[in-house]
């Protein structure tokens, strides 16, 4: 994360267990985890729309988990 961090505001991973792993709070960067069910490209485009109004809205040191089960998606 400290490496990302001086380069990214944003860390997009499918590692649902990286947020439990790391103490976030402590980078200066947000964390989106995108619940799919693999990492294959035809399963992450449906996440496409969300994740770019998600990325302008995350705030550093916060996580924020995407699901096709969100109605919301």
């Amino acid at each position: 994360m400290k490496l990302a961090e001086a380069e990214f505001d944003v860390f997009v991973t499918v590692d649902r267990n990286l947020s439990y792993q790391q103490n976030l709070p402590k980078f200066d960067i947000a964390l989106v985890v995108l619940r799919s069910v693999s990492n294959r490209l035809s399963d992450l485009l449906p996440f496409v729309d969300k994740l770019i109004d998600c990325v302008s809205a995350t705030e550093p040191g916060t996580v924020t988990v995407l699901s096709l089960d969100d109605p919301a998606l």
